[in-house]
């Protein structure tokens, strides 16, 4: 017979376990997943203050002589080990080196898709200690010689396949830029041949000292931006960023036995950190793609074995408009991460392909705050709660969408929402949690800080983005503020559209936006245009125009027409009631039109092109 005592706490254990349940169901997965994160930046304080500075980079030298034959990278069929990966790195830094046109902290553009040589070309020049700016190639003339210029390179290296895009923008690219292509050889005048040279390049390591960091705040790379406004921004990441970017996989329960499934393009830094920078951290094998194919999505899932996927929420649409093939289900993915999969699409995916465990999680690419869904929750980006607030504060402010800034009371500070309720995502700026900002742009930089919050003096990192928290702290993407829209899986910069549809010589003014269309992820682009006195709107220049100059998930999809641009009380674009009223033509009064690939103009956005659009019959 048990003792009375023993009766009592039985009874008192069962009672704290039905309490803990009801009132505190998510306790024990919070405290496991809250230590597995202190344990990491524990490992990372640790080595800091041991004085030895150990980056991404580092780690997989370390890989490379402890699992030197495992597979790190498959690219079409072909196997690079850590050790070959590692070695042909060398054979970059290498060449560089002997040329002696590079400095340890010079900066390298990288104009290239994805392919073994962009990861290579990466790896060799941060063994030089060169900061490599990562270059979207989607982006080209005007806005591409910006972002070049934006990063002050010493050198750009450029993709076979992007040749193209290196020819429109030679005469224009400043002369103290060395240019080289990964190819053996060229025509182009003052240009450098790079395969050529690694065929005779020794694969010896480069001195240990030009790599080390001196601090892990130190930038690494440059991944470019749109941010909230203008032209595309340089945003620094530092070798700490990039840590905490290669844990994501990790802490999400990924192992050194995945094989990750890479489509997402390498500059980005979903792909680049989390991706590549993922299988470092696990000491894993990555498969990569040239591009993502919906249709050959899951043959190579089971062709390669992938257990782990990396996605956007448009990934996710275009698998689940795929149709319905036999097997589609027999693969060995259990783990999906990324962000920016819609509910009803998460529900058909889980329902379609099987129990994958979805790991939604959000954070900008220059932002210090990151949250993560380690739940699975369904349409959560991720969950918080006080110890989380602990380490890594944040608040959601109220927010004026009309104004286009955060509401201040009577005494000139900002206001929190209430659960329930979307605000403006902010996270404090300390020395802990920093904000590196963008290169060459302290005006942009300070722009996305926040002053006087709370009290004098304190400073907020402006996400610029709209969530909400429910009752169990889940929390939830709603909106994006500001010029910045969302399409294709891709930051639209607003401003950057008005200008280019701005450059022709019958437009007067253009008001860009993004405007919802159902059963896509994001917003379309939709430019409201004023034209010039006694001019008219020529659709087939302008179509041409903006597939020229813009990249194609930035070109507006939709094209109003009026006689008066409406502004706010300071003289802003009003963007707010355009958004609202949308494309629809038989609520709006103003001509309409819409970009048509096949006829390569904007034709008239007739209510049946409306429906057909709506239905599914026409694809964006």
């Amino acid at each position: 017979m048990f003792p009375s005592w023993a009766t009592a706490v039985a009874a008192g254990l069962v009672s704290l376990h039905f309490l803990q349940k009801l009132f505190f169901p998510y306790f024990w997965a919070d405290l496991k997943y809250l230590l597995k994160v202190a344990r990491y930046g524990l490992r990372v304080e640790v080595y800091r203050l041991r004085g030895s500075v150990s980056t991404a980079l580092q780690r997989f030298g370390a890989l490379a002589r402890r699992q030197p034959d495992k597979p790190f990278l498959i690219y079409e069929e072909q196997v690079h080990t850590y050790r070959e990966v590692d070695r042909r790195s060398n054979r970059v830094a290498r060449l560089f080196l002997e040329e002696g046109a590079l400095a340890r902290g010079d900066t390298v553009a990288l104009l290239m898709s994805n392919e073994p040589d962009f990861i290579h070309a990466w790896f060799g020049l941060a063994k030089l200690g060169c900061v490599v700016a990562f270059l979207n190639c989607n982006v080209r003339a005007r806005s591409l010689l910006h972002c070049i210029a934006s990063c002050a390179p010493k050198m750009l290296v450029v993709g076979a396949d992007m040749l193209g895009t290196l020819e429109e923008i030679l005469p224009s690219l400043q002369e103290n830029i060395r240019i080289w292509v990964m190819a053996k050889e060229s025509t182009l005048p003052h240009v450098d041949t790079i395969l050529d040279k690694l065929e005779v390049a020794s694969d010896d390591p480069v001195p240990a000292n030009l790599c080390v960091a001196n601090n892990l705040k130190d930038p690494h790379l440059y991944i470019f931006t749109s941010g909230t406004t203008g032209l595309p921004k340089a945003a620094i990441i530092s070798h700490l960023q990039v840590l905490k970017g290669a844990a994501g996989l990790w802490a999400f329960g990924a192992t050194p036995d995945d094989i990750i499934y890479i489509t997402l393009p390498l500059y980005h830094s979903a792909a680049a950190l989390l991706g590549i920078g993922g299988c470092i951290e696990l000491g894993a094998t990555c498969v990569l793609k040239k591009k993502f194919s919906a249709s050959q999505f899951w043959t190579d899932c089971k062709k390669y074995n992938i257990t782990v996927i990396q996605y956007i929420g448009e990934l996710c649409r275009y698998l689940c408009k795929q149709p319905v093939k036999e097997g589609e289900r027999n693969h060995k993915v259990r783990l999906a991460v990324g962000n920016g999969v819609r509910t009803d699409i998460w529900k058909e995916f889980l329902h379609r392909f099987g129990d994958i465990k979805i790991c939604e999680f959000y954070g900008a690419t220059e932002g210090n705050i990151c949250f993560m869904n380690h739940m699975g929750k369904i349409g959560s980006v991720g969950r918080t709660n006080f110890f989380y607030k602990l380490f890594f504060p944040f608040d959601l402010i109220k927010y004026d969408l009309q104004k286009g800034e955060p509401i201040r009371n009577k005494h000139g500070w900002c206001e929190r929402v209430k659960k329930g309720e979307p605000g403006l995502l902010i996270s404090k700026v300390h020395s802990k949690n920093p904000f590196f900002g963008y290169a060459g742009n302290k005006r942009d930089t300070e722009k996305k800080l926040l002053s006087g919050v709370f009290k004098k003096e304190d400073f907020y990192f402006n996400t610029g983005d709209l969530i909400f928290q429910d009752q169990d702290n889940f929390l939830y993407f709603w909106d994006r503020t500001g010029d910045t829209f969302r399409w294709k899986g891709e930051n639209v910069a607003t401003t950057e559209i008005s200008d280019v549809i701005g450059m022709l010589d019958f437009i007067q003014e253009a008001n860009v936006y993004g405007v919802s269309v159902q059963g896509y992820e994001g917003k379309a682009g939709m430019a409201s245009v004023i034209l010039k006195p006694n001019k008219s709107l020529d659709l087939e220049q302008l179509y041409q125009h903006v597939v020229m100059y813009l990249p194609s998930y930035a070109c507006p999809l939709f094209l109003r027409l009026q006689e008066v641009m409406e502004v706010t009380g300071t003289f802003k674009q009003q963007k707010f009631q355009l958004v609202q009223e949308g494309f629809n033509p038989s609520e709006i009064s103003d001509p309409l039109y819409f970009l048509d690939n096949c006829k390569k103009s904007y034709v008239l956005l007739t209510k049946e092109l409306h429906d057909r659009i709506l239905s599914g019959q026409v694809k964006l």
